[in-house]
């Protein structure tokens, strides 16, 4: 990793940045001059928001030490909570309603390092409540790799290498930013579902976990100079996929390569699969065809099921293998397809033979592209380290590490 890539990278995440700080109507290089005079020493001390409840009706939150309520638009305080105490927010008339008082929205932030709780999960940082249109959203706001700390336990958990950990961490941190910069809204920068990262708090934090993030601080990937979007899924059945051939853009970095998943014993019952799925499911599942009398598939360079196009009674529809995965709950994109019964149904003449039930099997365990959890598992288990493992799974791209000078 050399100075110049150092250099480079800092600067494009300088200006990928930019626009998310936000500052009203203030311009573009306003902003990047803001930045530049209040920028952290390092990527850790960026401030992530990441929603844990979204349009809720009602959201239970305190601390565990005392904490101080305020309100957004004026930012002074309007109340306190005691240690291990809680208030109840409500929505009222486009207001967080609580303990008899108003605010167009209000932040909760722990004293002397406390945690925050939500619900009856605890985090890092601080707490956002903001009114939504469907109710209240409640926004924990938390240094990046404090987050991190919690997906990488989250997404692989202590069992897994320390090597293995250490690669989830720096996709993790490029995805987390990749997600900041361009799906980033006015009231959140990610969620905190397997949709973005599972981000469970300090449930999922373990030793191991912080190890991993803070030997890696700062380290992200990038192509071109600039961060990816470094994707990844728990195995992929023996080959990852190429990006178009589940989505629609053909991404350089996200090309498929041999995959070391099957080489983990562990693995093999989550990422070898089949699943009998009934005539009537799948119906609900393509919908608005009919019943469906038969289907063609067309392959992906990979083996996976491309596209699938079934014909039914009323029609006909493609699916991607990605949407049949995701429409009818499979562990990964189907391989293969076929009718394991039939009956007959009756009707005058001869008689159409209309299956009753499919079966789909496949490898993989997810969308296939990008980092196999499982495959990093395999590689550090034979030795490659997090560098190793990154520059296998993402084609073409270079580490490096973000600096503010």
């Amino acid at each position: 990793m050399t100075s110049k890539v150092c250099a480079e990278a800092s600067s494009t995440v300088l200006r990928q940045f930019s626009h998310a700080l936000r500052l009203g109507k203030k311009s573009w290089w306003m902003a990047l001059l803001i930045w530049l005079i209040a920028a952290p020493a390092h990527a850790a001390d960026l401030e992530l928001r990441v929603a844990i409840e979204q349009d809720a009706s009602q959201i239970k939150v305190g601390s565990s030490t005392n904490a101080v309520l305020k309100d957004v638009a004026t930012d002074k305080e309007i109340s306190q909570i005691p240690a291990m105490n809680a208030i109840v927010a409500e929505p009222k008339a486009g207001l967080v309603a609580f303990s008899q008082m108003q605010a167009g929205a209000i932040w909760i932030e722990p004293s002397n390092g406390g945690y925050v709780f939500v619900g009856d999960k605890w985090y890092r940082g601080r707490v956002l409540v903001v009114p939504t249109d469907g109710g209240l959203t409640a926004v924990n706001y938390v240094d990046l790799d404090q987050y991190l700390y919690s997906v990488v336990g989250g997404e692989m958990g202590a069992r897994f290498p320390m090597e293995a950990l250490r690669a989830q961490a720096i996709a993790a941190r490029t995805y987390a930013l990749y997600q900041r910069q361009t799906s980033a809204n006015a009231v959140f920068d990610v969620g905190d579902t397997t949709q973005w990262q599972y981000y469970d708090g300090l449930d999922q934090e373990t030793a191991e976990t912080r190890a991993a993030v803070d030997s890696t601080q700062d380290i992200v990937l990038t192509y071109d100079n600039q961060i990816i979007n470094a994707v990844f899924s728990a195995c992929s059945g023996g080959h990852t996929q190429n990006s178009e051939d589940v989505w629609t853009s053909a991404l350089p970095y996200l090309r498929g390569v041999e995959d070391y998943d099957l080489t983990v014993t562990q693995a093999l019952a989550s990422c070898q699969w089949t699943a009998d799925i009934s005539a009537q499911k799948l119906k609900q599942a393509v919908s608005n065809i009919g019943d469906i009398k038969g289907y063609t598939t067309e392959p992906s360079a990979n083996g996976k099921i491309a596209q699938i196009k079934f014909v039914g009674t009323n029609g006909e529809r493609t699916l991607t293998g990605n949407q049949l995965r995701e429409s009818l709950g499979l562990r990964g994109i189907p391989s293969q397809i076929a009718v394991t019964q039939t009956q007959q149904v009756a009707s005058t003449g001869n008689p159409p033979v209309v299956p009753s039930e499919y079966r789909f099997s496949g490898g993989g365990y997810g969308h296939g592209i990008g980092l196999s959890q499982w495959g990093a598992f395999g590689m550090a288990q034979a030795g490659r380290n997090y560098a190793q493992i990154l520059l296998h799974y993402y084609t073409g791209v270079k580490l490096a590490k973000l600096e503010v000078n």
